[in-house]
């Protein structure tokens, strides 16, 4: 299962140059249901947007609407939010992540 987000990951987390501020419309194939709109500015949106775009984005979608930096900030949290596989193929393709991980526990 881990396979279907491994595919999907960019080449390097540099590539994800997505927005920091402002209102983010997902695409249909992305938010197929509920919430499509998202306010960069607001932690809980913020998160929600993240959540949406990690388990349903393609990897243009990740590249277009993730941002490195928000991420690397948001991943201690995010990590939990999201499935074991998908939480698993992005730790495992970029171990940065669990380094961030354990920065903001300590």
């Amino acid at each position: 299962m881990c396979a279907q987000y491994t595919q999907r990951l960019p080449a390097r987390l540099e590539d994800l140059a997505g927005p920091t501020h402002g209102t983010v419309d997902l695409p249909l194939h992305v938010a197929w249901s509920g919430r499509r709109s998202y306010t960069l500015d607001q932690p809980r949106s913020r998160m929600g947007l993240y959540r949406t775009v990690l388990a349903e984005g393609q990897r243009q979608d990740l590249i277009r609407f993730l941002n490195q930096d928000l991420l690397f900030a948001q991943w201690p949290v995010l990590r939990t939010l999201i499935s074991r596989p998908a939480r698993h193929a992005w730790e495992a393709a970029f171990p940065e992540l669990t380094a961030a991980r354990a920065t903001a526990a300590a």
